[in-house]
């Protein structure tokens, strides 16, 4: 058992010093005080097993990694790869391309079999790529990038329900969008709640 939590030690020390965070730092991001980051580096102490999950989530680690002795030689990476970080962006442009994709093939088909021009088509894949990045979003990015994505999801609904109705001037449609986007600001600005421990 001392083996354990001497790997859990040594891990976290590193693993805190990689990130460039202080004991002081980390103690405030897990609502502990410094002593006990201190008692886990210098192996006095294990943290709970909930904390280890959370010091695993914050490392971008597994709870094994945290308890294997020398992690790096057992594990392949610490940290995602720049390739798999590509490969996430490339996976979402492609999906948001299929989107415009299928806009276009609507447009070409409106303009050389049915003899309409569907410009519209264009607009509404507005709000629908908005919403495929939303969603990717809310798999491989971060929160704050998901505010942004809810604020151009809501503004191009609204465009798009706006080109929709164009010939009966919808203007006051827009006022909509102002509720929203106040209700998205204070979401955004929502923080985790934790509570203080000893």
């Amino acid at each position: 058992m001392s083996e354990i939590k001497n790997n859990i030690a040594k891990n976290l020390t590193r693993l805190r010093l990689e990130r460039g965070l202080t004991q002081s730092e980390l103690a405030e991001k897990l609502n502990y005080p410094d002593k006990s980051v201190s008692k886990w580096e210098h192996g006095d102490a294990t943290p709970p097993i909930d904390t280890l999950k959370e010091l695993a989530d914050l490392y971008d680690v597994t709870l094994d990694y945290l308890i294997t002795k020398d992690p790096d030689e057992n594990f392949d990476r610490l940290y995602p790869s720049k390739e798999n970080k590509v490969n996430k962006i490339i996976i979402t442009i492609l999906a948001v391309s299929l989107v415009w994709l299928i806009a276009t093939v609507c447009y070409v088909y409106g303009f050389l079999i049915a003899g309409k021009s569907l410009w519209k088509v264009f607009i509404y894949a507005l709000p629908i790529s908005a919403l495929v990045l939303l969603i990717f979003n809310c798999i491989w990015g971060t929160r704050k990038m998901i505010f942004v994505l809810v604020s151009l999801l809501i503004w191009t609904l609204l465009l798009s329900v706006y080109i929709y109705f164009l010939n009966n001037s919808p203007w006051a449609l827009f006022i909509l969008g102002i509720p929203l986007q106040v209700g998205t600001i204070l979401w955004a600005g929502l923080k985790k709640t934790k509570y203080k421990r000893n």
